[in-house]
């Protein structure tokens, strides 16, 4: 399917002693780029974290988000208290207060406070043999959530670019319809002005048919409107389609609104002109949507 480049996914893997949560937010971005914290312990696995996330999703800011926690009723890496080093504190600091004559001694949170009297233990919560495991399994699934968001964005995108698509489509409709009109028109008032200009001398036709000739030319729209059918045809051929589809996307919306700007550059009538700032329009709105589909 075709899937936005918004989403979110959470999901946790449950160990013997540990739960390893893993958080996954993505948001628009011209290339893949991926944030990725570990805590030290999973470090060595940013590689294969990282091989996991390429694999499921190819543009986008994405950024994950990793903790280990304990499972409920442990404590991961406790605090344990120095009790000899902390005793040597505080009897250091009251034989200095006695030496001077210092009527305070030593206070407990002084002595807390200092160097190696608390220390949390850097035990470690998970094996090798355990680590990956559980954060490959934290990972996929919150990959695969994130996925599936996108995928539903993607596809209520994908509808409205569709409807917007029909819509350009009857505005070339319509100046398709209107350009043999406008040859015409403007035939008529190059009569009027030669029969003026004339003031009732008799008129060369081949002298109009020249002029009007001319003027067709340089204002033929209708290889701009064969291009722009067959862009439209490829834009519901796309949207019909599976996979990233976003940079052809945008590099096609660019081509539609380069033909859409060549019509009205050489349109005239109003009809035809109206026709093309109502297509200019659609197309700001698909090109707004298009930058948000991966």
């Amino acid at each position: 399917m075709i899937r936005s480049m918004t989403g979110y996914g959470r999901a946790e893997a449950s160990g013997a002693r540990t739960i390893v949560t893993v958080e996954c937010k993505s948001v628009n971005h011209r290339h893949l780029d991926v944030s990725l914290k570990l805590p030290r312990l999973l470090a060595g696995f940013e590689p294969d974290a990282r091989r996991l996330i390429q694999a499921a999703v190819q543009r986008g800011r994405v950024d994950v988000t990793v903790t280990v926690t304990a499972a409920e009723g442990l404590v991961l890496n406790p605090l344990t208290i120095n009790l000899a080093q902390a005793k040597e504190y505080a009897d250091a600091a009251r034989g200095l207060a006695e030496a001077l004559d210092l009527a305070d001694g030593p206070s407990l949170g002084w002595v807390m406070g200092q160097p190696g009297v608390l220390t949390r233990e850097e035990q470690p919560s998970l094996s090798a043999e355990d680590a990956w495991p559980l954060l490959e399994k934290a990972l996929s699934a919150a990959l695969a959530e994130m996925v599936e968001r996108r995928e539903t964005e993607g596809a209520a995108l994908t509808q409205e670019l569709a409807g917007l698509g029909s819509v350009l489509a009857g505005y070339v409709d319509t100046a398709a319809q209107r350009a043999p009109a406008a040859v015409e028109r403007r035939a008529a008032r190059l009569r009027e002005r030669m029969e003026a200009t004339l003031a009732g001398a008799a008129l060369d036709p081949a002298r109009l048919a020249t002029e009007v000739a001319v003027w067709a030319d340089k204002t033929d729209v209708s290889e701009e409107l064969a291009r722009l059918r067959a862009h439209l045809a490829q834009l519901a051929t796309l949207l019909a389609g599976d996979g990233p589809v976003g940079r052809t996307l945008d590099f096609l919306i660019q081509e539609i609104h380069r033909e859409v700007n060549t019509i009205g550059s050489k349109a005239d009538d109003l009809e035809i002109s109206q026709a093309i700032i109502a297509a200019k329009s659609a197309l700001e709105k698909m090109r707004e949507q298009v930058q948000n589909l991966e």
